[in-house]
């Protein structure tokens, strides 16, 4: 089965549900002075970081629902005065629009291309890896620990393998990817494919 296949008839539901954990165990440790803080996202603080988190959980969470097509269904994070109460209710507000979608429904995803649609399976597929890598971001950003299970490592390796090249940016999800040494830990070629230095603090 080529990788494409295999990501298509895959449900990575549960899967997105554990990275969901992942990611929200990890804001839970910010405070309000980390706010500010560089990210290893280019152009992003923190807080644009963990705003731009809830944006995409509500702009997937549109697309399930059939109005991911508009940009403003992408654009309206609000960390208001509790980061971590904010992103864990769009992580519940997307975990309940991905609960009953059938796989093959085709969810318009404008951020990653415009006019176009993806099928469900792939679209919570690209959800799940945001989830992943931007734990990481934010745990080296505050300097704590990243620990995502193996089955999650291995599971975003194969998305990973299959982001486009271009689109990649300062202010984008991922930066051009980075080589990494043959015999480098599975999540440093994870966070290496997509364009981050696991040495970076």
């Amino acid at each position: 089965m080529d990788l494409l296949t295999e990501l298509l008839t895959t449900d990575f539901r549960p899967l997105d549900r554990r990275a969901s954990d992942l990611y929200l165990s990890t804001v839970a440790q910010v405070k309000p002075d980390m706010l500010t803080r560089p990210t290893p996202c280019p152009d992003w603080t923190l807080h644009g970081l963990l705003r731009h988190q809830i944006s995409q959980d509500e702009g997937f969470a549109a697309a399930a629902r059939g109005d991911g097509a508009r940009l403003s269904a992408w654009r309206g994070g609000d960390l208001g005065d509790d980061p971590h109460a904010a992103s864990r209710t769009s992580a519940d507000l997307v975990t309940r629009a991905f609960a009953d979608l059938p796989l093959d429904a085709e969810l318009a995803l404008p951020e990653i291309r415009e006019g176009g649609t993806f099928p469900a399976a792939l679209a919570i597929s690209f959800h799940f890896v945001d989830l992943v890598v931007h734990a990481w971001d934010v745990a080296a950003t505050i300097n704590v620990p990243w620990e995502p299970a193996e089955d999650l490592v291995t599971a975003s390796l194969k998305v990973a393998a299959i982001v486009p090249d271009d689109g990649r940016a300062p202010g984008e999800s991922f930066a051009p990817k980075l080589d990494a040494p043959p015999d480098a830990p599975p999540k440093d070629r994870l966070l290496a494919l997509l364009g981050r230095s696991p040495s970076w603090r």
